[in-house]
């Protein structure tokens, strides 16, 4: 150990005496390398990770081809800031992701550094389009942490807090989730009413939904939401942003979320596991929408930095030849398989949602109330540390096991990680 180390201990004290508290660890973990599906901790104990820092690494942990173009890139330039001077990473990855999310259609980009840039940049570029001041967005929603991510997120605890007052003209309706009783039909009357009694239409700039909500539960808007809400913002001139921060590149077995229900987007915001690990998000559009600011409007000094740019084009590059989304298809098929054998040992599995690699396990009390069960929850991810398993919660109520594994995970990681899951499970219930 070099003068520069610190043992875990120390850190640990460190980390207590010099880091804000509202900064929460999942896992008391203090990372040391990282390769693949696994994660290696100061101490050298060997994790199999299916948290993949949030969603974030679907090529896994230092995928070769993404550390070569960074390092490439690294040796040419760090950063110039493209509104100084442009550079081809940018440029080449705006043209691939106006192909990717809408071919043919000249789709255009603009790239920010986080998810909640990409968010806010995505609802400025659609007031700027109508002259309208009006947002609407669903309970359960996450889009941010800033002030207009925290008023379109659907939830309170632990990302409202006494942060207020909140951005004005930012509406709120329910999600379909069938598992609770609330239908499409019931959501989209829901909407109406909103239209009815809190904004009118043509005051509605935009409607910014998840086509998989992720920090809400991991819920799938079913297709035929999806094209009612595409039918009902193109009546009224509503943009439409599809959130696929957390949904998309591979993540539900298409590049896309919205791609399951068949549906165009206006504007498609995306961020997490663009770039392979490096801090980049970006919104892609219509080309006469994202036009809508003038010049000067957008950008950021390290938006689309050239580094996670080059990471960005080899993480397309990786999809290509390695034909992740079947993969993520399959991976999804075998875990379902797994945790629907579990379902019938514990009851108190309520729910287990998949779509793609996306997938996660609502936990109950017990199956006639559905009331939540989150200190369960809590248990079974603490003993699925100790077993050697990182995974993490979701849900409103946070009563919800998300499995974030890579796309290029094996078939022996995923059955590793089941059972591994299905330890901890008996673990986590004996001490509850």
């Amino acid at each position: 150990m070099n003068a520069r180390q610190e043992s875990s201990d120390d850190l640990v004290a460190m980390r207590e005496a010099s880091v804000a508290r509202g900064v929460v660890t999942a896992h008391p973990v203090i990372a040391a390398r990282a390769a693949g599906a696994y994660l290696w901790d100061a101490a050298g104990r060997k994790y199999l990770d299916f948290v993949g820092g949030i969603g974030v690494l679907n090529v896994g942990h230092n995928h070769p081809t993404v550390v070569a173009a960074v390092q490439q890139q690294l040796a040419a330039f760090s950063h110039v800031c493209f509104q100084v001077a442009s550079y081809e990473p940018y440029i080449r990855l705006a043209a691939r992701l106006g192909e990717l999310v809408a071919p043919g259609q000249g789709y255009k980009s603009v790239f920010l550094t986080t998810g909640a840039e990409a968010v806010e940049n995505a609802v400025k570029i659609a007031r700027g389009y109508t002259n309208r001041p009006g947002v609407i967005a669903f309970r359960g929603g996450f889009h941010g942490r800033t002030l207009l991510g925290m008023t379109l997120t659907g939830m309170c605890a632990p990302y409202k807090q006494n942060f207020g007052p909140f951005a004005p003209d930012v509406y709120h309706t329910p999600y379909p989730d069938e598992y609770r009783d609330i239908t499409t039909d019931d959501a989209l009357a829901a909407l109406r009413q909103v239209f009815t009694t809190q904004i009118a239409p043509e005051r509605v700039a935009a409607i910014i939904v998840e086509p998989v909500q992720g920090d809400g539960g991991f819920l799938a808007a079913p297709p035929a939401f999806m094209r009612a809400l595409r039918t009902l913002t193109q009546q009224h001139g509503i943009v439409l942003i599809a959130d696929e921060i957390q949904t998309g590149f591979g993540r539900t077995g298409t590049m896309f979320g919205f791609q399951h229900s068949d549906i165009q987007p206006d504007l498609v915001t995306v961020a997490k596991s663009l770039a392979g690990g490096l801090p980049l998000s970006g919104v892609v559009g219509r080309a006469d929408i994202m036009d809508a600011p003038q010049p000067g409007g957008l950008g950021g000094t390290y938006g689309g930095n050239p580094l996670a740019c080059a990471a960005a084009n080899a993480v397309l590059d990786i999809f290509e030849s390695d034909n992740l989304l079947e993969r993520s298809r399959a991976i999804g098929a075998q875990l379902r398989e797994g945790l629907e054998s579990l379902c019938e040992l514990h009851p108190e599995m309520g729910e287990i949602r998949q779509i793609g690699a996306m997938c996660a396990v609502e936990f109950v009390t017990d199956r006639h109330s559905k009331a939540p069960n989150t200190s369960l929850v809590q248990s079974v991810l603490d003993a699925a540390r100790h077993e050697g398993l990182l995974m993490i919660k979701c849900g409103v109520e946070r009563n919800v096991v998300r499995f974030l594994g890579p796309l290029t995970a094996t078939d022996q990681d995923v059955w590793d990680a089941l059972q591994m899951f299905a330890r901890a499970l008996d673990v986590a219930k004996r001490s509850h």
